[in-house]
């Protein structure tokens, strides 16, 4: 569903979601946000059930080039495939994320993904070739779990998946909005991986895989021990046994269960287990080498036994099935795990036929792929290399899932522990996906209408999730100001916008906080003025009120106004200055105006012939006394009316002419007319008193800067 751009009429901003790939179904996840002018892409996989264009995400449907950063969660093809594609073939430009381990493996996952696409394929049909996958990978950019990664205002930290070595989850925030996108996961450890782990900030949104929806998984230990019985009963009977998985992840899982139990069971010292993939060495050794990765038994096990548990003893490697002599009865683990090529599905064919032989289907399989189609136990098979022929299938089928997914109860209980309000559903089919969020509306149900509301979502690909999102706007202070906080109620600095963050700073702080460099304009303006320096002080203190003399001597005679405007009068020449800024400039502005107009002015020529008789470079009494007048006297007669005005009886004016009291019940308040400071121990009655001194200062001196009365 779409809406408009922008900001919505209360102010909340629009956080849009959609699918290109990954949208009720698995496979070709892809996964767009936006938010503030902000994209995010997530994973950019294939469908194992398709092949060429048809395999790939929908990125016809969006334009790649407005995405900042891309984000890949694990190495699997469904999640990561297409992204030579997506960083040769289309117009992206952003940068590309994912942690040590996915890179590592990566590289050989996809280099066996080229070779086998292009097998019995046109060129022309190849997403990409082994030199668009060389250099896509350079660009590549790697993330350590727990560290904070800025990119243009985008902030994101990866955690610990659990569901293949080096997979992540990514919290992710915006201009103060939080996401967590979780990927593949897995809450249950394993024989050699960590559980999922909980990020300990919360997001305001989940976007979370739904792939096994409302099923519940066997207990580990119960697997393992159906597993092997069934391998061994297979091979008593003189049967083969094919393990389809993916090439890393669920296959270095399973190696581990096999190497123990054949380490335990002497009987079996004469049957042969292989790991069929052209990648088996080289992705071993990245396993090897990311063992502080894994969980607690395999580091213990490095670390006492000075032993690495991935240097199996009783597995052995085949790149291709030439030289494999498969007369009695074996083991093997092959990729890929969909059957749709590859080594499994030559093996699949050579051992359908006979009734012995047994294929354990241990991972998920995806809708379309010939591993889902074989779990309805179909009587026949087609041919790889040529599909019009059929082949019988007598050979047992069995599932027994390994997958390191959440089932509902997992993925529930980390919805409670992350506690969003808003939860996207992802990577999962259609029917296992509706139930799931059946499910959870269902459990949050009693939250409906409230602000504990919690909203689930299930959108389709290519449809268009619009969400609003009203966030906090808060300024941080640094620096300096922070100790002027501690003694001020009100700050005052510079508030520095960047990447959606607000920073509040001194001047003096804006080259190391911010990279910033200040400059301070100096203004100047010269005019001639002929009248006296009494003439000047008089007219700009009826505009201003208080005028601060600096300098004031037989050839210089210098003011000072507002605490910011110089006027300097030297034989005639008089030179303004101020430090430029809004207000300055207009003050500025009046005082030019002001001297400007001081020799043709009725009052000036009023007072000069009142005082021809003296010397006004010496007697100013007169001038004085009227300024007087009106600084002090005058503007406290104007302050006591407003507040007798206000208190009537309540208020007394003091005989000493500069305090007076307000007496209302058993509260006090005492006012002091020169600080303009007020003791009262109720607070009510004391803001009360505050605010008419407020309005009455500003009606009394409305230009001044200062709010206490000069004496």
């Amino acid at each position: 569903m779409a809406t408009k751009e922008g900001e919505s009429a209360n102010g909340a901003e629009s956080f849009r979601f959609m699918n290109l790939g990954g949208g009720n179904e698995v496979g070709r996840s892809c996964h767009i946000i936006q938010y503030k002018g902000k994209t995010i892409m997530l994973d950019a996989g294939v469908h194992p059930a398709h092949s060429g264009i048809a395999a790939l995400p929908f990125y016809d449907e969006f334009d790649l080039s407005t995405v900042d950063i891309l984000l890949i969660s694990h190495f699997h093809l469904d999640h990561a495939a297409s992204l030579p594609y997506v960083m040769q073939h289309t117009n992206f430009k952003g940068r590309v994320f994912m942690t040590h381990p996915t890179k590592a493996i990566y590289r050989w996952l996809l280099s066996d993904f080229v070779k086998v696409t292009s097998i019995g394929a046109s060129a022309s049909s190849a997403l990409y070739t082994d030199d668009d996958l060389s250099e896509s990978f350079d660009k590549i950019e790697t993330v350590d779990y727990h560290s904070t990664i800025e990119v243009d205002g985008i902030r994101f930290t990866a955690y610990h998946a659990g569901h293949v070595l080096g997979a992540a989850m990514f919290l992710v925030e915006i201009g103060g909005l939080k996401f967590l996108f979780t990927g593949d996961y897995s809450r249950e450890e394993n024989r050699h991986l960590n559980p999922a782990e909980v990020p300990p900030t919360k997001p305001d949104v989940l976007i979370t895989e739904s792939t096994f929806g409302t099923a519940t998984h066997e207990p580990r230990l119960e697997k393992e021990v159906r597993l092997t019985n069934l391998i061994h009963s297979t091979l008593i009977k003189g049967g083969r046994v094919l393990l389809p998985v993916f090439a890393l992840g669920t296959a270095q899982e399973l190696l581990l269960i096999l190497d123990e139990y054949w380490s335990q069971h002497q009987d079996l010292d004469g049957v042969n287990v292989y790991y069929a993939s052209s990648l088996a060495k080289k992705c071993l050794a990245v396993f090897q080498t990311y063992i502080n990765m894994m969980n607690d038994n395999i580091r213990k096990q490095f670390r006492d036994q000075n032993s690495n548990p991935f240097q199996f003893k009783h597995i052995k490697n085949i790149k291709n099935l030439d030289k494999f002599d498969d007369f009695g009865p074996c083991v093997v683990v092959a990729s890929p795990g969909m059957l749709q090529n590859g080594v499994s599905r030559e093996l699949l064919e050579r051992w359908a036929p006979d009734s012995r032989n047994s294929v354990i289907m241990t991972g998920y399989s995806v809708e379309g792929t010939l591993a889902k189609n074989l779990l309805t136990e179909p009587d026949q098979i087609p041919s790889f290399q040529n599909p019009d022929n059929s082949i019988p299938r007598r050979i047992n089928i069995e599932e027994i899932s390994f997958a390191a997914h959440v089932d509902y109860e997992q993925n529930s209980k980390f919805i409670e522990l992350v506690d969003p309000k808003t939860i996207i559903l992802v990577h999962g089919e259609s029917n296992p996906m509706g139930r799931l969020k059946s499910a959870l509306l269902s459990k949050y149900s009693k939250f409906k209408g409230t602000d504990q509301e919690v909203k689930v979502y299930n959108p389709r690909n290519c449809d268009e999730l619009d969400l609003k999102f009203k966030g906090l706007k808060i300024a941080k202070a640094l620096g300096a100001i922070v100790e002027e906080k501690q003694t001020n109620e009100t700050l005052s600095g510079v508030l520095v916008s960047k990447d959606f963050d607000l920073n509040l700073m001194k001047v003096d702080d804006l080259r190391e906080y911010a990279g910033l460099t200040s400059t301070i304009v100096k203004e100047r303006q010269t005019i001639r003025v002929d009248a006296g320096r009494d003439l000047i002080q008089w007219h700009l203190s009826q505009m201003f009120g208080y005028v601060e003399i600096l300098i004031d001597d037989k050839d210089e005679f210098e003011l000072k106004l507002m605490d910011e405007i110089s006027v300097n009068l030297i034989n005639g020449i008089c030179t303004i200055e101020w430090t430029s800024g809004i207000i300055n400039d207009t003050i500025a502005d009046s005082v030019v105006a002001i001297l400007l107009s001081v020799d043709s002015s009725p009052a000036s020529v009023k007072l000069s012939s009142k005082s021809c008789d003296h010397d006004h470079s010496k007697d100013h009494s007169h001038l004085e006394d009227s300024l007087a007048d009106t600084r002090v006297s005058t503007r406290i007669k104007r302050i006591t009316a407003m507040l007798e005005a206000q208190f009537g009886e309540a208020f007394t004016n003091n005989e000493d002419g500069k305090t007076a009291v307000i007496k209302i019940g058993k509260n006090e308040a005492k006012i002091d007319y020169y600080d303009l400071t007020v003791e009262c121990s109720s607070n009510v009655l004391k803001g009360r008193v505050e605010n008419v001194l407020n309005r009455a200062t500003d009606l009394v001196a409305p230009l001044a800067q200062s709010r206490k009365i000069q004496a």
